[in-house]
């Protein structure tokens, strides 16, 4: 019997590792507050040497999202490149012992893989330098056969940064739209907008029926600052369109429907996975057939929890904090 899955995610394959600094450090390492830049090799091997007090962990924002999606029940798999070396081994074997299939294993290829140095300023904001390494060399022909069952495939932008990753992309959306599923994509940064705008609008048009992204990524792609207008461009064209907007309600349009799912004030302890927790609370949502609010709302409490604690995966029983909220 194949076995089938209710989300499949595509994206970098990232280990995450995640240090304390304060600003000062920041500026002494020439770091960019609150916002992710990619970096080479040798500046990876420098930034690494210089954390304190690391903590390590499969991440990379599809994979976040997978691991808060399968917390509350339902079937998952994650489609990443990783070498066969120490932190190749450490992200599969730690993604199957959480509960994402990794049908991808580590393989013998040439570069390392890919890591991600997280630093977590003391007001919580995270600064992220990232090394693509293997994780972007992703292609089509590294996309295994496991949509038979259909379901929700979800799609990062970062994945955008190599002409390898577009291939994988288009390979996935083509299958899981075969099988009769849906596609979702998460535009991931501004600057994504930017390199790749484009391509994200006519995904977006054509291919996707869920794009979620922040108030920047969605005033950046389609040119404007005016939020209600690019949150409208994009709801003209794809079936459910969802904003955060940093600490305010959040915004779903679909059609003429408009949904906002309101944001209490929390104090944060570490942004890092914010965006990917709402993900996985939305799209758990929609894909146990919530309505449009409910699964926003699920989104903002799975959002809430993650900034409560360091670490871009959840801590708490989420469906636990669902009825709290009276969500289930």
């Amino acid at each position: 019997m194949t076995q089938t899955y209710d989300v499949i995610g595509i994206g970098n394959a990232i280990v995450d590792v995640i240090s304390p600094s304060t600003d000062t450090f920041l500026d002494q390492m020439g770091i960019e507050k609150g916002i992710m830049q990619l970096i080479e090799r040798d500046r990876a091997e420098l930034l690494y040497a210089a954390m304190s007090e690391r903590v390590e962990a499969p991440g990379g924002s599809v994979a976040n999202t997978l691991a808060g999606i399968g917390a509350l029940g339902l079937t998952t798999a994650f489609i990443g490149k990783v070498k066969n070396d120490a932190l190749g081994r450490f992200y599969a074997q730690t993604m199957e012992a959480s509960g994402t299939a990794f049908p991808t294993p580590p393989q013998g290829v040439d570069l390392p893989t890919s890591r991600s140095m997280i630093f977590v300023s003391p007001d919580g904001e995270r600064s992220m330098n990232t090394y693509l390494g293997a994780g972007a060399d992703l292609a089509s022909s590294d996309v295994p056969e496991v949509f038979a069952g259909g379901g929700m495939l979800f799609l990062e932008g970062y994945l955008f940064d190599k002409p390898e990753g577009k291939t994988a992309f288009s390979e996935a959306a083509a299958k899981m739209k075969a099988a009769g599923g849906k596609s979702t994509i998460t535009i991931s940064d501004p600057f994504c907008a930017e390199r790749h705008r484009d391509d994200f609008k006519r995904l977006i048009a054509e291919d996707m029926d869920v794009a979620i992204g922040n108030a920047a990524e969605w005033m950046t792609l389609y040119e404007t600052d005016d939020l209600e207008r690019a949150i409208g461009m994009a709801a003209d064209v794809c079936e459910i369109v969802a904003c955060t907007r940093s600490g305010h309600d959040v915004w779903v349009r679909s059609g003429d429907t408009r949904v906002t799912a309101p944001v209490t004030a929390t104090k944060v302890v570490d942004a890092t996975g914010a965006g990917d927790q709402f993900a996985a609370g939305f799209l758990y949502g929609l894909g146990s057939g919530r309505d449009l609010e409910t699964a926003a709302r699920m989104g903002v409490t799975c959002a809430r929890e993650v900034i409560g604690h360091i670490g871009p995966r959840p801590a708490e029983d989420i469906k636990a904090l669902f009825a709290a909220d009276g969500l289930i």
